[in-house]
């Protein structure tokens, strides 16, 4: 599908190109390549992020943004860009950070890059799970610290086989880790979501249950769902509560799903077997943070799309959203 939206690249007036602002310097080079056909580019210059001054003052005057981080895209940046802004994509599936009202009230196209990350975002879920499961962080820590024991029963960790693998989601995300979990010969998937999907679920073998029971039965947990109002601190102390002590979250959504808090006292006190987090508040975190001193939390920095032909599909996918915006073209991949 990208392919064949390559092939059609929207075209501008002949005389007019457009000034695109993109708000991190570096972008793919695919991206940048699709942009610099038709359109005059900004890129920004502060690493490793822009400073919010740079962004909103480079903006001025522009016709369309790239925003290319995580930088909050409200009011104040639209005032800041001018009325004549035509088009904004933003170049990440989640945008808890986007004022969509907002945009959407000033008649302003909109799109963001889902679908494309799906596969490598599935694959860190997966290797979050095993590497939480099987106790990756807390044996790299006896090693370390020059405590490797060898005996029976020392350092076991839980199966994936035979398990019950429980999803908040069923988006692209959840299916495709679905998908990869085939070979670990899962017992049992069960998911929950706002909108149950029968003919997806039907086809991938898993099972609508409410939150509560998906809390209780289940061994793996994973989360899979953007970040809105109804969602935010959904795994809170009384959800954690309901899990077994066995059983193992995984967060590849956004941190704020979690409360971090109460997820800190389940790990302590033993309350749940494990943790492996992708996203996490704030983000960076600490380095002082004491989920970090936690043998049963494995934590890695926002890695989910971070492989190169992923980033380069998301940058392909942001540029065509913008251009085909400036175009007067449905986008590519439109926020809905």
């Amino acid at each position: 599908m990208l392919a064949r939206a390559m092939k059609d690249i929207p075209k501008l007036s002949s005389d007019w190109r457009p000034k695109v602002l993109v708000t991190h310097c570096e972008i793919p080079q695919a991206g940048l390549d699709i942009l610099r056909k038709k359109c005059d580019v900004i890129l920004t210059k502060g690493l490793p992020q822009p400073t919010r001054e740079e962004v909103l003052r480079l903006s001025k005057g522009v016709d369309g943004i790239l925003w290319a981080n995580h930088e909050k895209l409200n009011a104040e940046a639209l005032d800041a860009a001018g009325p004549q802004l035509k088009a904004i994509s933003t170049m990440s599936a989640g945008i808890d950070y986007v004022d969509i009202p907002e945009v959407k009230r000033r008649n302003i196209p909109l799109g963001y890059t889902p679908t494309v990350l799906n596969d490598a975002v599935a694959d860190i879920a997966v290797g979050l799970a095993v590497a939480a499961g099987r106790r990756f962080h807390e044996g790299q820590l006896k090693i370390a610290s020059s405590e490797w024991e060898r005996r029976p029963q020392w350092l076991l960790g839980l199966d994936i086989r035979d398990s019950t693998v429980g999803l908040i989601g069923l988006g692209g995300i959840g299916q495709a880790i679905i998908e990869r979990l085939r070979g670990f010969n899962v017992g049992e998937y069960i998911y929950t979501c706002r909108n149950p999907k029968p003919e997806v679920a039907e086809k991938l073998k898993a099972t609508y249950v409410s939150f509560d029971e998906l809390l209780q039965r289940s061994d793996y947990v994973f989360i899979a769902c953007p970040l809105t109002p109804e969602t935010k601190y959904l795994i809170n102390r009384d959800a954690l509560a309901k899990m077994k002590p066995t059983a193992v979250l995984i967060n590849v959504a956004r941190g704020e799903i979690v409360d971090q808090e109460a997820l800190l006292e389940a790990l302590k006190n033993n309350k749940i077997f494990a943790a492996g987090l992708d996203v996490m508040t704030p983000e960076p975190l600490p380095a002082d943070h004491p989920l970090l001193g936690l043998p049963n939390c494995f934590i890695i920095p926002h890695l989910g799309s971070a492989t190169v032909r992923t980033r380069s599909d998301m940058a392909t996918v942001a540029a065509l959203n913008v251009l085909q915006g400036l175009a007067g073209e449905p986008m590519f991949s439109p926020v809905p």
